[in-house]
C-alpha cells in the first residue's frame, strides 16, 4: 500500500517541493532493500514513513500485518515501545515551561520513597543516569508480566532497590526511570499521562496515537517471535501497564514521521526544548553519554543523527532524524527478532540522503592529512611546513612532548572517524575527528587554512 505525499497535486507544487519527492529509482530501490529483507528473515511486515523537506515523501507498508490482517496497512497503529520516551521528555519540559516542575528537581519533592529520590533529579530519570535498576532488561515477557501491573507496583518492586550506582556517576538504560519520571508528570500535570499526551503532543500535530494496551486484537498488527531458526509464531502480549510511560504509544510509521517533522521544524516545543532534549548529558566526570532526554545522538560521516530504537514484545522500531539534512526515516515492524528495523534505517538513508559532505574527495583527503600529522606528532615528528605560523607557535617542545608522551602508551590509531560537517569558523574550516586507540576513544578538534591544501592551525586532542 503506497501513499507518496502530494502525488495527486503535484502540479499544484512549487518546484522546491517537487525537486524534494523520491525519484523512481529510489521507490524501487527502497522497495527491493525491504523485499529482501523480509524474504531473508521471516519478518512478518514492515512499515515506512520517509520525511525530506520536511514533509513525509513517503508512507508505505509491505507484508502481513496478522493472521486476520493478511495484507500490508498503512494505516495500522504498530507498538513503537521506546521510541515513545521522548514524547516523556517533551511533555516534561512544558511542564517545566509552564512553572510546575524544573528539570533539576530532586524525586523525592513528590515521591521520597523512591531509592535515592534526595539525590536524583528529572533530568537524570530522563538520561537514564539516576541507578534505578531497570524493571525490564530482557526483552521478552518474564512471568509477572502474565498479570496486570500499576506504575506504583512496578515502583515498589524495582525503584525501592538499593541503587546500581550514585545518581549522574554513569549511563545505564532505566525503564524504572521512566515510569517514576511519568508519575510526576501525572501528579505536577493534573491529568493521567496519556491524556496530556493527546492534549499537547498528539492532537497538535494531527497524530493518531493509541495507548499500547489498548493495541491488542483482531483489528491491530500481530507481534510475532521465532527462536533461533524455528517457525515464525505469534505472541502473546504483557498483561496491561507493563510498559506504562516506558513505553505507551501505538501509531503508525507516518503518524511518527509528522513528530520527526515538528523536530525538524522546531515546531509545537520552543526551539531550546528541541535543542536541550537533543543536547547529551554529562556524567559527573565530564563524559559524554550520547544520550539526551528521550533521545541519543550519534554523528556519522559528518551527519548529526537523533534517534530512538523501540522493543516491544513482538514489534521492533528504529526511528531516526538527520536533522540539518531535514531528512527522517522510520521503520516499523511486527518481529521481535532479526534486527530488521535497523538494517532498513541504515539503508534507506543511503538512498534517500544526499552525498555525505565527508564523502568528497577533497574531505577524504584532508582527513588523510589530518590523521596523517597526528600520527606523526604521536611518534615525535612535527611538520612545520605544515602548519600555520600560529599552529608552528602552538607546538612548543613541551606541547609536542606531551602529544607523544600521553598518546603514543595507548597504542595504534585503530580508527578516525569525522564526526562533523565541516564549518566556518574565524576564517578557518573546524573538522572534528573521533579517534580510537583500541578501547579508548577521543575527540580531534582541528583547524585549518580554507583549501585543499591549506595550512593546519590546530589540532586538539580531548576525551570524548
Amino acid at each position: 500500500m503506497f501513499r507518496i505525499a502530494a502525488a495527486l497535486f503535484a502540479f499544484a507544487l512549487p518546484a522546491t517541493a517537487l525537486a524534494q519527492d523520491l525519484s523512481p529509482t529510489e521507490l524501487a530501490a527502497i522497495d527491493k532493500s525491504v523485499s529482501e529483507a523480509l524474504a531473508e528473515t521471516g519478518v512478518p511486515s514492515v512499515q515506512v514513513a520517509v520525511v525530506r523537506g520536511n514533509r513525509v515523501v513517503l508512507e508505505r507498508a509491505w507484508g502481513k500485518t496478522s493472521e486476520t490482517i493478511p495484507g500490508p496497512r498503512t494505516d495500522l497503529p504498530y507498538p513503537i515501545a521506546s521510541n515513545s520516551k521522548q514524547f516523556l521528555g517533551a511533555l516534561l519540559l512544558m511542564l517545566e515551561n509552564d512553572g510546575k516542575l524544573r528539570m533539576d528537581d530532586k524525586v523525592a519533592k513528590w515521591y521520597p520513597n523512591v531509592s535515592g529520590a534526595r539525590d536524583i533529579t528529572i533530568r537524570q530519570l530522563l538520561a537514564h543516569t539516576a541507578g534505578l535498576q531497570d524493571y525490564w532488561p530482557q526483552d521478552f515477557a518474564f512471568a509477572a508480566m502474565e498479570q496486570p501491573v500499576a506504575p506504583e507496583g512496578i515502583v515498589a518492586r524495582w525503584g525501592m532497590k538499593p541503587l546500581d550506582y550514585a545518581p549522574g556517576t554513569r549511563w545505564q538504560y532505566s525503564n524504572t526511570g521512566y515510569v517514576v519520571a511519568g508519575m510526576i508528570a501525572e501528579k505536577v500535570g493534573g491529568a493521567p499521562l496519556w491524556q496530556q499526551f493527546e492534549q499537547r503532543l498528539f492532537k497538535p500535530l494531527g497524530i493518531k496515537a493509541v495507548p499500547i494496551d489498548a493495541a491488542v486484537g483482531p483489528r491491530f498488527p500481530q507481534g510475532y517471535t521465532r527462536v533461533a531458526l524455528g517457525p515464525v509464531r505469534p505472541v502473546v502480549q504483557p498483561a496491561r501497564g507493563w510498559l506504562w510511560a516506558a513505553g505507551e504509544a501505538a501509531v503508525t510509521a507516518g503518524d511518527l514521521a509528522k513528530w520527526n517533522i515538528a523536530r525538524l521544524n522546531r515546531t509545537l516545543l520552543p526551539r531550546e526544548d528541541w535543542e536541550e532534549m537533543e543536547r547529551p548529558v554529562r556524567l559527573a566526570d565530564g563524559a559524554s553519554t550520547g544520550y539526551g532526554l528521550g533521545v541519543s545522538m550519534r554523528e556519522t560521516n559528518g551527519r548529526r543523527v537523533i534517534e530512538h530504537g523501540g522493543a516491544a514484545i513482538g514489534f521492533l522500531s528504529q526511528s531516526a532524524v538527520w536533522i540539518e539534512d531535514g531528512i527522517s526515516v522510520t521503520v516499523l515492524t511486527n518481529a521481535e527478532f532479526a534486527r530488521v528495523q535497523d538494517r532498513l534505517t541504515n539503508r534507506i538513508a543511503e538512498i534517500v540522503l544526499p552525498p555525505s559532505p565527508q564523502a568528497s574527495t577533497g574531505e577524504t583527503a584532508r582527513a588523510n592529512d589530518a590523521r596523517a600529522q597526528l600520527e606523526a606528532l604521536i611518534a615525535g615528528r612535527f611538520d612545520p611546513a605544515r602548519f600555520t605560523e600560529n599552529g608552528q607557535y602552538y607546538f612548543k617542545p613541551q606541547v609536542l612532548a606531551d602529544f607523544r608522551e600521553s598518546l603514543a602508551p595507548l597504542g595504534p590509531l585503530t580508527a578516525f572517524e569525522p564526526i562533523r560537517t565541516p564549518r566556518l569558523r574565524g576564517g578557518f574550516v573546524n573538522r572534528n575527528y573521533r579517534l580510537t586507540f583500541g578501547m579508548k576513544k577521543l575527540i580531534l578538534v582541528s583547524y585549518s587554512e580554507p583549501g585543499p591544501q591549506g595550512r593546519w592551525e590546530q589540532f586538539m586532542v580531548m576525551p570524548e
